[in-house]
Parts: C-alpha cells; structure tokens; sequence
C-alpha cells in the first residue's frame, strides 16, 4: 500500500509541477479517499454480470479469483478479509488526511489548493432519495469504480460545495449571459 510519506512526496511533485503550468489565480482540488468497504458491503452477495444469466458467480467469488491469480486490483477492499479491508480503510483515511493537510499547509504562486472529502455518504443518501441503492452506484463489470450515475452525483454535490465554500473559485459571471440566453435560449444549461 502506499505510504502517506509516498503520498505526499507524489502530491508534492505533481503540485510543483502544475504550479509551474498553471496561470497565476488558478485552484487545485484535492479529494479524500473513498472508505472501499461499501464495496464487499454491498456486492458481495450479488451476482457478477458473469454470473447473472446461470445465477452461479457472486462479485464475492470473481474477487477471490481475482486474488488467488494475484490479479485483484484492489486486495484491500475486494475481499472476504474484514481485517484486510479494515486495514485499507484505516490506511485510505490516513492518505485523506495527507491530502487534506497539503491542501491546508502548502501554499504556491500560482495555485490555490482546496480540499474536499469523497462524498461516498451523500451520492448514497442522494440516490436513496431517488430511490435507488448504494450497490447501483458501482461500476458492474470490475465491481469497485463509480458508474456514470456516481460520477454524475459527485459533481452534483462537488459543484454545489463549490458553490457553497468557495464561489470565488468561479470566476465572475459572465456579463453576457443574457445576450446569450437572449440568442440561445435556455437549453437548460447546456
């Protein structure tokens, strides 16, 4: 697993590197980990795409296959081990808050660095809502990725923190966005 001194050591030189990319005024969002447990929580029992048709190969048994040819890409989290996926998770918060504290400490010329925690809790509450379950907010074929309906609920929630903590990092309005309208219409935002 990487180590948080790893962690910061590659934050760190990729963030030297945009800084000295970047135009003066620009800003660096910086995401937490997600807790992986959620994902033997909620797939394991279900059935791989593999198995669907036959009923006959659970997400539970594709990760243990995966493991037992040391192919699994996340050993972590995708497995029966709840010791292992404890440990992950433990060490995927450790990693968050290395991420956090590089986004509260370090300063460069021409970048801002904001910090934001995976919205793990809130894309779930939010599909809820909807009436969806968390187990469908995950990538089915590898079994650990959010889908497109994830991705689209963290920008959602990222968009509207954005909104919230931060406006400036929008910029101003546009000074034409009448004249636009006026020719356009609304296209709801496309």
């Amino acid at each position: 697993m990487t180590t948080p001194e790893d962690m910061r050591a590659h934050v760190m030189e990729t963030l030297t590197f945009l800084n000295s990319q970047l135009p003066p005024g620009s800003h660096v969002v910086l995401y937490g980990l997600a807790d992986g447990r959620f994902l033997w929580d909620h797939l394991h029992d279900r059935y791989h795409p593999l198995g669907q048709l036959n009923k006959d190969v659970t997400y539970g048994q594709l990760y243990a296959f995966l493991s037992c040819l040391q192919v699994s890409p996340c050993q972590g989290w995708m497995s029966s081990n709840e010791t292992l996926r404890t440990l992950t998770s433990e060490r995927a918060i450790e990693l968050s808050n290395v991420l956090e504290k590089i986004a509260a400490s370090e300063k460069f010329a021409n970048l801002s660095l904001l910090y934001l925690d995976y919205p793990l809790k809130e894309m779930s509450a939010e599909w809820e809502k909807r009436g969806g379950e968390t187990w469908q907010l995950i990538e089915p074929v590898d079994g650990f990725h959010p889908n497109e309906v994830a991705s689209q609920l963290t920008a959602k929630i990222f968009w509207e923190k954005v909104l919230r903590q931060w406006p400036h990092v929008l910029g101003k309005e546009n000074p034409f966005n009448n004249q636009i309208e006026h020719l356009f219409g609304d296209q709801g935002g496309h």
